[in-house]
């Protein structure tokens, strides 16, 4: 009799063991509905949850926004949401395994009018993360190998970088795609093209984003 009882409360042990980690799954659509107003001043909670609704739905219909503007969602999976904020910004939030936690980040492209983006990463609770968790390319990381050989050219022509950031939750890989050919003047971006890498990838492995070699 006590070994049966035994095995019932081992038996109930692991149950009770597995169902916080049931529990402390989050999805994207989870995390963008939850995510505190400061986050995304244009939408309201419920606002957010109707673009949800409207999105699993299959429904066209974008959502008005704090400036009177047009939002939408543009694709959703468990884990990955993007968004189309207004016409000039857009994001992209992808839940990212880390151990047994989950990490947030979350992509904001501009049109500026070139698009541009930058990343951040949040706990699951929306604390930001001040973790070495990625390091953008400087402008010697976006130079050819023809590009390192012309360095001091390309500095007086590009005074800046302009990349577009995507992640793919199906790789877990971060693609930075060179936007300067829509920024700088058609005869200007000829005369770099050769120079520069038309895009950089990184990968997660878990704890940060490294760069593909």
């Amino acid at each position: 009799m006590k070994s049966l009882q035994t095995r019932f409360i081992a038996i109930m042990l692991l149950i009770a063991a597995g169902i916080p980690a049931a529990v402390a799954r989050i999805t994207a659509a989870g995390a963008f509905a939850d995510a505190p107003a400061s986050m995304f001043p244009l939408l309201d909670r419920n606002t957010r949850l109707d673009m949800i609704d409207y999105f699993n739905s299959g429904s066209a219909t974008a959502s008005t926004n704090a400036m009177q503007g047009k939002s939408r969602i543009t694709s959703l999976t468990p884990d990955d949401i993007k968004i189309a904020m207004t016409d000039a910004s857009a994001y992209q939030i992808s839940i990212l395994p880390s151990g047994n936690d989950t990490i947030i980040a979350v992509i904001q492209t501009v049109a500026t009018p070139a698009h541009d983006s930058h990343i951040n990463f949040y706990s699951r609770s929306w604390q930001e993360l001040k973790g070495n968790y990625f390091t953008p390319p400087v402008m010697n990381d976006w130079l050819s190998e023809s590009g390192k050989k012309n360095d001091g050219e390309v500095a007086v022509m590009v005074p800046f970088m302009l990349a577009e950031y995507v992640y793919d939750p199906a790789t877990a890989t971060l693609s930075l795609t060179n936007n300067l050919k829509e920024f700088l003047s058609p005869d200007v971006y000829q005369l770099v093209a050769d120079y520069l890498l038309p895009s950089i990838t990184y990968k997660w492995d878990g704890k940060r984003m490294n760069k593909v070699k």
